[in-house]
């Protein structure tokens, strides 16, 4: 029987460091075969952790979002459709609407998609204006045609396809104007720069963008019938990657779905897992998978290993899996047990290329959780989703993939529900996360993550080497 270990079981040994400052230091990475990242964090797909506030903010910080499954398809399409849209070069295809629209409509418009403009647009495509929220102020008539209120097209500074950002940046500034149409010789639109998403380059400046300068997205699927149609949904929307995500990933059931996708939507990228062995990677890659979601049991609010018995320490998984995929050129992403920045060196050294978090962002400003106010103190839920309350909320919540007839008083719970403290934005947590692997990386003597992975050593502590490792003997303020 061999030992398994987890973070708090194990300290990497302090090397020669030739690191002058942690700046010089890269924390970028692989999310998967082809998506890179500029910090290796994920936030996880869980209806208290990652909707289209979070994967924003994440995208922006260099990490990516997983957009969580347990929605109808529609609104987690749109989920991922607000992502993209957040920030781009151009925006290919800008909300309008036509001249004969009323007041009403363009501010229900404007405010289902979280826009301050709509371009007014023919019938015949042709540009006829623009509308924004400058025009429309000081408006209380909501049966006021758009075609009164609107900007007109012959006072409008338009540009050609093609345009580039020098000359999109020209062009806003000489004019003083912040959004510029892209028209055709016959004044078909082809897209529409904005100086707030030129400013949003220069403000995340190590975003994870596509290379349309979008932002970059994940979001979740299962493997009941009708998987296949969402999958079709989400990419359409503009999913950078798919993560066929269930309890346990080495499975049939996952691995007949990852064959399925790439079957049906050929060269995507696609994430499967949870497994804690090197042969789920194995199978899972000789399916099709771009990258592998390494935990069974460990996150902190999951009770798989508890209810069933089975499950690895999180580190000796990673280390087992992170082999294999080494030799199949296959990153992996360590999800579940990561606590503190230390935790993510550590799952970083044992041969990960990424980690997955949940409940330390759940507590965020960006996360969807519930707040709550406890002793005078704020708190945000956080659950799992093999918890019973995340079970028997389901089809409530109108995921239209097939759903098995279930007896819920025989539902036996994975998971569980919990409060966990507020944090402030995800972005200062993030700063904190990022902070700590760059010490890491220096008291490795390493300039990457990947050298960080050759040149780490572990050593085994004891319980009381544990406690040394933090405060002790003093009383904390």
């Amino acid at each position: 029987m061999k030992i398994g270990l987890t973070f708090d079981d194990v300290l990497l040994i302090p090397k020669r460091s030739a690191v002058v400052s942690r700046q010089d230091v890269s924390t970028a990475t692989l999310l998967s075969r082809h998506i890179p990242l500029n910090i290796p964090i994920v936030s996880a797909n869980m209806d208290t952790v990652t909707e289209s506030r979070m994967a924003i903010a994440m995208a922006r910080a260099g990490g990516i979002g997983v957009i969580h499954r347990w929605m109808s398809t529609e609104r987690q399409a749109a989920e991922v459709a607000r992502v993209k849209r957040a920030e781009s070069f151009v925006v290919e295809k800008p909300y309008a609407l036509a001249p004969s629209a009323t007041l009403g409509q363009a501010q229900a418009m404007m405010t289902q998609h979280g826009t301050g403009g709509l371009l007014v647009l023919h019938p015949d495509g042709r540009l006829a204006g623009i509308l924004t929220t400058r025009d429309i102020r000081f408006e209380t008539d909501p049966e006021r045609l758009v075609a009164e209120l609107m900007t007109p097209r012959e006072r409008l500074v338009t540009a050609p396809p093609g345009t580039t950002l020098e000359q999109a940046m020209a062009l806003l500034h000489r004019y003083k104007i912040e959004k510029l149409p892209l028209v055709d010789a016959d004044d078909q639109v082809h897209g529409l720069i904005t100086a707030k998403d030129i400013l949003k380059r220069a403000l995340h400046p190590h975003a994870s963008k596509d290379n349309k300068g979008r932002l970059r997205v994940g979001a979740a699927i299962g493997v009941r019938p009708g998987f296949l149609d969402r999958a079709a949904a989400l990419l359409a929307a503009g999913a950078d990657v798919l993560v066929v995500d269930i309890a346990h990933g080495h499975s049939e059931n996952a691995i007949r779905a990852v064959g399925a996708l790439r079957q049906r939507f050929g060269n995507i990228e696609i994430i499967a897992g949870n497994v804690a062995t090197a042969q789920g990677v194995r199978d899972l890659v000789e399916a099709g998978v771009d990258a592998v979601k390494v935990g069974v049991g460990s996150g902190s609010i999951c009770i798989t290993r508890v209810v069933t018995g089975f499950g690895v320490p999180q580190l000796t998984a990673i280390i087992e899996c992170a082999a294999a995929g080494r030799e199949l050129g296959v990153p992996i992403i360590a999800d579940g047990g990561i606590r503190t920045s230390g935790d993510i060196a550590k799952a970083l050294a044992a041969g990960a290329s990424s980690v997955m978090i949940g409940s330390a962002l759940a507590g965020t400003q960006e996360s969807p959780g519930i707040t709550v106010i406890r002793n005078g103190r704020k708190y945000k839920v956080s659950r799992g989703m093999a918890s019973l309350s995340a079970t028997l909320s389901r089809p409530a919540e109108g995921p239209d993939e097939e759903v098995e007839e279930v007896e819920w008083e025989k539902v036996v719970a994975e998971g569980v529900e919990a409060t966990v403290p507020y944090r402030g934005s995800v972005d200062e947590v993030l700063q904190q996360f990022v902070g700590g692997l760059r010490s890491a990386l220096s008291y490795c003597g390493a300039l990457d993550i990947a050298e960080l992975a050759k040149k780490a050593e572990f050593v085994q502590i004891t319980n009381a080497g544990l406690r040394e490792s933090g405060p002790h003997d003093v009383e904390q303020l």
